[in-house]
């Protein structure tokens, strides 16, 4: 009798070669994350002038959402090179439409989007949990907060520099990692990402 195997975070057979479904799911979650990026930009310039953002630095506690796009990209599709076309395509869709960063918008994203693969790249393509989305979210804010700290904030001094690049960090860990995590999880269950890993695992672990 054939044994079931447990269900794998592992990624497919066929690493480099994408499929159309793919690339169309590139485009798609970069588009929508770019929508998101762009609300979210908008809705930074009131939530920022919060009194529990005084301190400059907390205002990284609000970064996660714009580190997202990676983090799906990456976990949805699972090819090199995904997070990073999601995050820059959303921070090209998220400057046309118009913020207030303009063309830098793109250096983050490609930034963040990279950070996200380095990730993938150590677990060699091949798991996708919860703990790897952290981890990506993690070292998109640690890119993004090492071009802030030259673009933006040079004249910071060094406990400014590191308390924004924890709070960064952090909201890249919770709002990108966890909760991108979440939301993958939360549309496979749908049966939207049926042709891709993680609704065949979600089907997988669904008892016969």
């Amino acid at each position: 009798m054939a044994t079931v195997s447990a269900p794998s975070e592992r990624a497919p057979k066929s690493l480099i070669a994408y499929r159309t479904i793919d690339l169309v799911t590139v485009a798609t979650l970069g588009v929508a994350c770019g929508v998101v990026f762009w609300a979210w930009a908008k809705a930074w310039i009131g939530i920022s002038t919060l009194g529990m953002f005084a301190a400059p630095p907390a205002l990284g506690l609000l970064a996660g959402p714009w580190l997202i796009g990676g983090v799906l990209g990456g976990i949805v599709i699972r090819k090199p090179g995904a997070a990073l076309a999601v995050e820059f395509i959303a921070s090209v869709i998220e400057m046309l439409i118009g913020n207030q960063w303009g063309a830098s918008t793109m250096i983050s994203g490609l930034l963040q989007g990279l950070g996200v693969e380095i990730v993938l790249a150590l677990v060699l393509y091949k798991r996708f949990g919860v703990v790897v989305a952290a981890a990506g979210g993690a070292l998109a804010a640690a890119l993004e907060i090492f071009y802030e700290w030259h673009a933006y904030y040079a004249a910071w001094t060094w406990n400014y520099k590191l308390a924004y690049l924890g709070c960064t960090m952090l909201s890249g860990i919770v709002l990108a990692g966890v909760v991108g995590w979440l939301l993958v999880r939360a549309l496979a269950a749908t049966g939207v990402l049926d042709a891709f890993g993680p609704g065949r695992e979600h089907h997988a672990r669904r008892p016969v």
